[in-house]
């Protein structure tokens, strides 16, 4: 099967996970050279999705496809140029004769409060499923583990910020998934009978908690062994306002930081948890245990913080 996004967060932590089901896992990566120098069990084909004719080499002798590439913080017009590249790639993929199509999108806003991100990743989902071959998108709000953006943006704040201002926008819930869980819900998909679904079609993946903004900062503190951060309630800060404060105190790259900032003025909620129960998938990581997993992750790969945050970050930990 073919992996795109291979080197990613979500990618990096699937793969084993795909190979303990018994798939054959070929990557797909614009830098196919340094990948096989990193991660040289696997087998590496340089291309790009939006590439036709290296999509077409990638895809030879397989028969399904994880789609995990976004293009969020390569600059204007990222929208777009993802939809032209889902679209090439669904087309080389029935050109190929793959039989399915994986693709793990993000939960779809109340109309009308969708911003740019979720709108490129929910058009990147129809686009998938508009094509011949059988398409499974698979929507998560926030996931939790280390590498992930959105979880480094919460991780920072909680561990550096004994006081912080409330924007009204951290209101808005979401219910957070375990990277496990994904990975879980990704290779399953691969191998759900067809009978199992109608054609292409869309299956949310929520957490197994409802949780505000706040209440995912204040879990996350506890988690740390941190107080409860103070709190205080600036109406007039607004998601774009906020980016600002994110860039400066976390290490998450900005460009798409701000995406992820000003998606959150709106709940973040699946329409139901029916996929769970399709894969037989009951018992879902609860966000404390998420968390005490990617903080575990992230202390095993012995590459510590540097700059004036980090330092602040260490002497708030020596006096929690």
């Amino acid at each position: 099967m073919l992996l795109t996004g291979a080197t990613g967060f979500v990618g990096r932590a699937v793969r084993p996970a795909l190979a303990r089901a018994g798939w054959r896992v070929r990557g797909l990566s614009r830098h196919a050279a340094e990948a096989r120098r990193r991660w040289p069990g696997l087998e590496w084909v340089a291309g790009d999705v939006g590439d036709e004719a290296s999509c077409a080499r990638a895809l030879a002798g397989c028969t399904a496809a994880l789609y995990l590439v976004h293009g969020m913080g390569e600059g204007p017009g990222y929208q777009a140029r993802e939809v032209t590249q889902a679209r090439r790639f669904a087309r080389a993929a029935a050109t190929a004769g793959i039989e399915r199509i994986v693709y793990l999108g993000g939960v779809a806003p109340p109309p009308g409060d969708a911003s740019a991100h979720l709108r490129s990743r929910l058009a990147v989902g129809e686009t998938l499923r508009a094509g011949i071959v059988p398409t499974l998108e698979l929507r998560a709000s926030m996931i939790i583990g280390h590498g992930s953006l959105s979880w480094l943006i919460v991780r920072d704040l909680a561990a550096r910020l004994p006081v912080m201002v409330l924007p009204s926008w951290l209101r808005s819930r979401t219910q957070p998934v375990a990277i496990d869980d994904v990975t879980v819900a990704l290779t399953r998909a691969l191998a759900l009978p067809v009978a199992e679904l109608e054609g292409s079609c869309w299956f949310d993946l929520p957490g197994p908690e409802t949780l505000s903004g706040r209440e995912i900062l204040e879990e996350t503190a506890r988690v740390l062994g941190r107080p409860r951060p103070r709190m205080l309630e600036v109406p007039l800060l607004t998601p774009r306002l906020s980016s600002l404060w994110v860039r400066f105190v976390t290490r998450a790259d900005w460009a798409v930081a701000r995406e992820v900032v000003v998606g959150l003025t709106a709940d973040l909620l699946a329409r139901d948890a029916r996929y769970w129960e399709l894969i037989d998938h009951p018992r879902l990581l609860p966000f404390a245990e998420a968390a005490r997993r990617a903080l575990a992750a992230e202390r095993r790969e012995a590459r510590p913080a540097h700059g004036a945050w980090a330092a602040i970050e260490r002497a708030l930990a020596r006096g929690a």
